[in-house]
């Protein structure tokens, strides 16, 4: 059985290092302010805590010995009042980082959807989608306990085990030097551990990223999963990979919980090495029952850290299965950028040519073979041929959508490499065959091809596209909300409405591919004697699907395998009798017998 995309398991091309975990700090550096507050909290958070074991050393060793009930009030007292600090101070500390986490991740994710709309065509012609999206909402939300917990909390348990480790050897080194036998020990075992975790943890990232993959394709294309009685195969593909998740991330979280067990024999084994030396270091009167008592309390304080250290060393581990693929993202090159010398292009005339223009979406695939054409100022130009001639790729490659391999694109002279994006697109107006319309109303989806246009602009242009009349008659009019991709609207609406968008944006060159495929004949007809006023005094390409959409066009060229093989206007390519004239017979011939079996 043929694998899709979402069955196969993306690899990386860069794996995880200590530079993932500094680019992660340049996100979180802007907040420094935040961080040098919590750290203070943290300081007198564990100043406090730490000095109850102090305290009852005291109390016990100089206070009730002596009977000072005074002073043992006043020192139990303290103890309260240190309570009381480090709760403060930790409910501070909280709300802090909670802050702090959202503001990180949310810099994070602009930061990934921006360079996603720089990115060309071709990085989501090789992915699907899913795998896009779940970098930018999953992935990124992985870091939240990361960065709100892990990393401040890392801080407060290396400063509390110092603090530790200080009030133990202020209290005697021999027993300091036994409680810290286990830690050696320790590290020997993360070390061997730590490639399983992140082995185990990347393959998670590799299913929940296939999984998302095959939702996002299952929903998109739900009408054609329904219509082919296709449910219960798709639930079994779905089954499958919700299967891989869950076995790959019950495989993960084994690993992770290793290190729990092993810290807390690795703590037993060494506090009862302690009390061993401890009880036999009393009996010989070489230590003192208070400091024997706090060095309890400390070894336990010294422990708990360790652990919560194990914690986030786990966190690390996670967290870097998905930083990998978020950084990755980051560093997609853009390939299709503005040249370092580029310039604004200037207001065109039209002119437009292909100078021997080589390009394949694939390496030593060719598409477009040494093509060369030129286009005057307000000529309309019609591209025919069969499907998968190039039609569609020479409008790719006029709006930049894909960089040419070899020979120039010139309008009105300027070379498309050295110009700017923003500038060469604002003056290009461009109807895709795949009409996308974005949730919200009618006006909003016509004004997307003009920001500042006025209802009245709007509105005009819709007339001017035969649109009107179907828009005012929906139960709000040009208020009416549509669905994502327009679903409640027909194919054919969807058409105008994308058409009514590239017309408010003015292009001086206008481009139309399949722009009438999906209307019915007689709004067809209405939208021909608009079509000749709007096309009139612009350059214009168009690509259609019925050829007697293109009669009056110009010049007519025929595409086959890349190349221009026939060039003309339509009597001329009639005369000739070649391609042209066989694909437009058979079409006239095939509506004469739909027209007579009608």
């Amino acid at each position: 059985m043929a694998r899709n995309k979402y069955d196969v398991d993306e690899s990386l091309e860069t794996e995880f290092n200590i530079e993932h975990l500094k680019r992660l700090w340049t996100y979180v550096r802007p907040h420094k302010k935040d961080i040098i507050k919590t750290l203070l909290m943290v300081i007198l958070t564990n100043i406090a805590i730490l000095m109850g074991p102090y305290l009852l050393r005291y109390a016990i060793n100089v206070l009730i010995p002596a009977g000072e009930i005074l002073k043992l009030v006043i020192v139990a007292f303290v103890y309260l009042i240190s309570i009381v600090i480090s709760m403060i101070c930790l409910k501070y500390r909280i709300r802090v980082m909670a802050r702090l986490a959202q503001n990180v991740i949310a810099d994070l994710r602009r930061d990934l959807f921006i360079h996603l709309q720089k990115l060309s065509f071709t990085y989501y012609d090789s992915r699907p989608h899913g795998k896009i999206i779940i970098r930018v909402v999953n992935y990124v939300n992985s870091l939240n306990d990361l960065l709100q917990n892990g990393i401040i909390n890392m801080i407060t348990e290396l400063f509390s085990l110092l603090l530790i480790v200080c009030f133990m050897v202020s209290i005697n080194i021999r027993l300091t030097l036994v409680s810290l036998a286990g830690v050696p020990l320790l590290i020997i075992v993360i070390y061997i551990i730590k490639n399983i975790q992140r082995t185990r943890w990347q393959k998670v990232s590799q299913k929940q990223s296939n999984m998302n993959a095959y939702l996002h394709e299952s929903l998109t294309g739900i009408k054609v999963t329904q219509s082919f009685v296709r449910e219960e195969v798709n639930e079994r593909i779905y089954e499958r990979t919700s299967d891989d998740v869950r076995t790959s991330h019950i495989l993960a979280v084994r690993s992770n919980i290793l290190l729990w067990p092993i810290t807390e024999n690795i703590s037993v084994l060494t506090i009862s090495l302690m009390y061993i030396a401890g009880v036999s270091w009393i009996t010989n009167a070489s230590l003192a029952a208070g400091d024997f008592v706090a060095f309890t309390a400390y070894i336990t304080s010294f422990w708990a850290p360790i652990n919560n250290l194990g914690n986030f060393y786990n966190q690390i581990i996670v967290a870097a299965a998905y930083l990998e693929r978020i950084f990755e993202t980051l560093d997609e090159p853009v390939t299709i950028k503005n040249a370092i010398d580029s310039y604004e292009l200037p207001p065109i005339k039209g002119e437009v040519e292909f100078d021997n223009v080589l390009f394949g979406y694939e390496k030593d695939v060719t598409v477009i073979n040494n093509m060369s054409f030129k286009v005057d100022p307000g000529e309309t130009i019609a591209l025919v041929g069969a499907t998968g001639s190039g039609k569609t790729t020479i409008i790719n490659l006029l709006t930049r959508f894909y960089d040419i391999q070899g020979g120039r694109i010139l309008i009105d002279g300027h070379d498309l490499a050295q110009v700017t994006l923003d500038s060469l697109r604002n003056q290009i107006g461009v109807m895709m065959q795949d009409t996308f319309i974005f949730s919200g109303t009618v006006m909003d989806n016509i004004r997307y091809g003009k920001p500042d246009a006025t209802d009245e602009e709007i509105i005009q242009a819709a007339k001017e596209v035969m649109a009107h009349d179907f828009i005012i008659e929906m139960e709000n009019g040009y208020q009416t909300e549509v669905n994502e991709r327009g679903s409640r609207l027909s194919v054919g609406q969807r058409q105008l409405i994308s058409f009514a968008r590239t017309l408010l944006a003015d292009p001086q060159v206008l481009i139309l591919d399949e722009a009438t495929s999906s209307i019915d004949t007689n709004t067809e007809k209405a939208l021909q004697i608009a079509l000749e006023r709007l096309l009139k005094g612009r350059t214009s390409i168009i690509i259609a699907h019925r050829l007697s959409t293109i009669k009056n066009a110009d010049r007519i060229f025929y595409i086959s395998h890349g190349r221009i093989t026939e060039a003309g206007n339509h009597d001329e390519l009639m005369a000739l009798k070649g391609d042209y004239y066989s694909l437009f017979m058979g079409q006239y011939k095939m509506f004469n017998d739909d027209k007579e079996a009608g």
